[in-house]
């Protein structure tokens, strides 16, 4: 995710990228190799006489904390961007959110769906009301990764297990299209002892009382990329929608758009579009002084709702 960033950033006119932290002797070689004139160091404090506008964390979830605390603490950067999840705790994300605030500045969580055209046309709809009345929605995000595959605890351990590795973008998006959602039963399994879920399947309840449901796995047959997606219900119809199209059924009259309908190109294709626009909109953001979303309070319900259904399955950590 590093080199991603790094080098979608090294694209746009208004950045500079000057400076690349890593621990791997073996990454710092490459970087030094792929970026020239760029200092590469392995050790973060090195980075505090640089005059840094901004720094991205896209490290293992589990260190996001104190990489980030520590980039506030010692005047590194005003502005900070960190991959989703902000924190492995909620009480974390949320400490990371007063700091912010301490420390003013441009503050960012790395959500990239909220940049994919077919999950904005689906959020927009919802905001004209097309469906009416929301009744209930379905969310799912699976994966092959873990599929048949005895995991590494190590890598297990980095990625947060699947609430956070993939629910997350879900769950953000759940966020995005109805805003507050309160979990009530929940089911968390795993197919090791590694102590991360491998599958989770909740239901949420909106304050009008409406329903919806996440199913979420990263050892899913036939899903070698990722996928996420919803259904949802509505007085007057239906939208489905996944990374590819975005289906609306009003009383069975259908309206269907696909990624390419709606515009999803990007002066730089790295990865996914979404990944140039989520880097160009934060950088403006901070150039023009704007608040950007999903900011660190924000992406902290992303981290509040995985406590809460760890919680109630008694697995929280």
């Amino acid at each position: 995710m590093g080199l991603l960033h790094a080098s979608i950033l090294n694209t746009l006119p208004s950045v500079k990228l000057t400076a690349l932290c890593d621990k791997s002797a073996l990454i710092r070689r490459l970087c030094r190799k792929l970026f020239d004139e760029v200092e590469v160091v392995d050790d973060l404090e090195m980075l505090s006489d640089l005059n840094l506008d901004i720094v991205f964390v896209t490290t293992p979830i589990p260190s996001h904390f104190a990489i980030t605390k520590t980039v506030y603490s010692k005047g590194i950067a005003q502005n900070v961007f960190v991959e989703k999840t902000l924190a492995s705790t909620y009480a974390k994300a949320k400490e990371l959110c007063e700091l912010a605030q301490t420390f003013k500045g441009i503050n960012m969580v790395g959500y990239m769906k909220r940049f994919g055209v077919t999950f904005r046309k689906a959020r927009d709809l919802l905001s004209q009301e097309a469906l009416g009345e929301v009744i209930s929605f379905d969310a799912y995000a699976y994966s092959s990764d873990f599929l048949g595959v005895k995991k590494d605890p190590k890598v297990s351990t980095s990625r947060g297990g699947v609430l956070e590795d993939l629910g997350a973008h879900t769950i953000d998006l759940a966020l995005w299209f109805f805003c507050d959602l309160k979990v009530e039963s929940v089911n968390l399994e795993a197919s090791s002892n590694y102590g991360s879920e491998d599958f989770a399947h909740f239901t949420v309840r909106k304050p009008d009382g409406s329903e919806g449901q996440f199913k979420i796995s990263w050892c899913k047959e036939e899903y070698r990329l990722p996928e996420f997606g919803f259904m949802i219900k509505g007085s007057k119809g239906n939208i489905a929608v996944n990374d590819d199209k975005i289906e609306l059924d009003l009383n069975g009259k259908k309206s269907v758009w696909y990624r390419h309908d709606l515009g999803d190109n990007v002066d730089f294709l790295l990865g996914a579009p979404e990944y140039y626009r989520e880097d160009e909109y934060f950088v403006k953001s901070v150039v023009e002084g704007n608040v950007v979303e999903p900011n660190f309070c924000t992406a902290s319900k992303v981290d509040y709702i995985i406590d809460q259904v760890r919680k109630r399955s008694g697995k929280n950590e």
